[in-house]
């Protein structure tokens, strides 16, 4: 595994900041399990940035993976782009271990507990997702009932 490289946007730490009380705290342990999930994979470079006013993180082989408070019905969100295999594949794969927004994102509440294993391997999916597109279920194995 080779050593990560990040590059860090200090406005992303401002839009943070901006969210409703609770949301700060929640989204930021999404934004490290995104940072740890590029390093256990050695994805080698992270990019954090600002795409529509969230924040955003690039791998080089990877699709956007962005962070997001969602004022309609006060949840938060971690999104994908809605055009990919992405979020179908996580239904096939996780089925009800998350709640998604049709195919663009997995949303959580406040009193939510994440599933942090379940979550880095769609992450995973994610930041290798031009490595992995073309593979049945990305690479992932189904859910087992």
């Amino acid at each position: 595994m080779s050593e990560l490289k990040l590059t860090i946007n200090p406005k992303v730490a401002e839009v943070f900041d901006n969210y409703p009380k609770g949301f700060p705290e929640k989204l930021r342990h999404l934004r490290q399990l995104i940072i740890d999930t590029a390093e256990e994979i050695g994805v080698g470079k992270l990019e954090e940035t600002l795409k529509w006013g969230q924040p955003s993180y690039l791998a080089p082989k990877g699709s956007t993976v962005r962070l997001g408070w969602k004022k309609v019905n006060n949840q938060y969100a971690i999104y994908f782009k809605c055009t990919s295999k992405l979020v179908r594949t996580f239904k096939e794969v996780y089925g009800d271990v998350f709640n998604y927004e049709k195919t663009r994102a997995i949303e959580f509440t406040l009193e939510d507990d994440v599933p942090e294993e379940e979550l880095k391997h769609c992450i995973s999916m994610a930041l290798q997702y031009h490595k992995v597109k073309n593979l049945p279920l990305l690479g992932a194995e189904p859910k087992l009932l």
